[in-house]
C-alpha cells in the first residue's frame, strides 16, 4: 500500500511539475519581488531518450550522487555541469522540435540565471522519477502478442 501511494506521488509530481525559479526583480512601486519561473514537467518519449542518453554520459548513478561530499559534488559540477543543464532544459523543451532548437538556449539561460542548487535538485528529483516502469506493460503486451512467437496450444500443421 505504502508503495502505491508513492508511485501515485511521483506520478502527480511529474504531471504538475517542478517549478524553477528563473529571474527575480523588484519593481520600485511593490513590496513583493516578481519571479519568472520555469516548469519540468514530465517529457515525452523522444526527450526521455535524450535524457537517458546524457544521463549515461555521467556515469554516476543517482545514489552515488546522494553520497557526494562536498568536493565531489563541485568536481562534478565542473565535469558536467553543462551535461546537467541540458537535462532539466530537456524537461522544460519537451518537444520534438523545441528540444533540439531551443534546448541548448534554455540550458545555457539555466547556467547563467539558476542557482545551481535548485538545477542539481531538480536534475536528482527527475532522475529518481523517470525510469522505465511505465514501458514494461507496453513490452509485456507487445511480448503476449507477438505474431511471429509460436503458440504452443496450437497444432503445427505441415512438415
Amino acid at each position: 500500500m505504502e508503495k502505491v501511494v508513492e508511485i501515485e506521488a511521483a506520478e502527480a509530481l511529474l504531471d504538475v511539475g517542478v517549478s524553477l525559479p528563473f529571474l527575480q526583480f523588484k519593481l520600485p512601486f511593490r513590496k513583493k519581488p516578481i519571479t519568472i519561473r520555469l516548469v519540468m514537467k514530465r517529457p515525452c518519449l523522444g526527450s526521455q531518450i535524450r535524457i537517458a542518453k546524457l544521463y549515461l554520459q555521467l556515469g554516476v548513478t543517482y545514489e552515488e550522487m546522494e553520497r557526494f561530499n562536498k568536493h565531489e559534488e563541485m568536481a562534478f559540477l565542473a565535469m558536467h555541469g553543462k551535461r546537467i543543464s541540458k537535462m532539466v532544459a530537456l524537461t522544460i523543451c519537451r518537444g520534438e522540435i523545441s528540444g533540439v532548437l531551443l534546448s541548448g538556449i534554455v540550458a545555457w539561460l539555466l547556467r547563467w540565471f539558476v542557482p545551481d542548487k535548485y538545477l542539481q535538485g531538480a536534475n536528482q528529483r527527475f532522475i529518481a522519477l523517470l525510469g522505465t516502469k511505465s514501458f514494461m506493460r507496453i513490452i509485456e503486451s507487445v511480448q503476449i502478442s507477438n505474431p511471429m512467437k509460436p503458440r504452443t496450444s496450437q497444432k503445427r500443421k505441415g512438415s
